[in-house]
């Protein structure tokens, strides 16, 4: 897992807007574009860096590209936090 890239990706409010939105139901780009007031291309480049990151996978269906959540990345950033907090806090000076 690239976890900059993870975490630079959730830094952005919308991403976190689309990812939220994508936590009950996988949508269409169209679908979620409609929740915003950006153009279609910068959704899709938001899209795009979620993707990249790993966070949404995308299911191609006839005409429609759909978006999922990929929580198996979130609970590899969940598992690196928590070992963040659980380290051996002496032993790197």
């Amino acid at each position: 897992m690239a976890l900059n890239q993870t975490f630079k990706s959730i830094a952005d409010p919308v991403r976190r807007q689309i990812l939220e939105g994508l936590r009950t139901q996988r949508q269409s780009a169209g679908e979620i574009a409609a929740k915003f007031n950006l153009s279609q291309a910068t959704v899709s480049y938001h899209l795009k860096l979620l993707k990249q990151a790993g966070l949404v996978s995308v299911t191609k269906e006839k005409n429609f590209v759909y978006y999922d959540l990929n929580a198996s990345v979130f609970e590899e950033m969940l598992t690196w936090l928590y070992g963040m907090s659980k380290g051996d806090k002496g032993a790197s000076k």
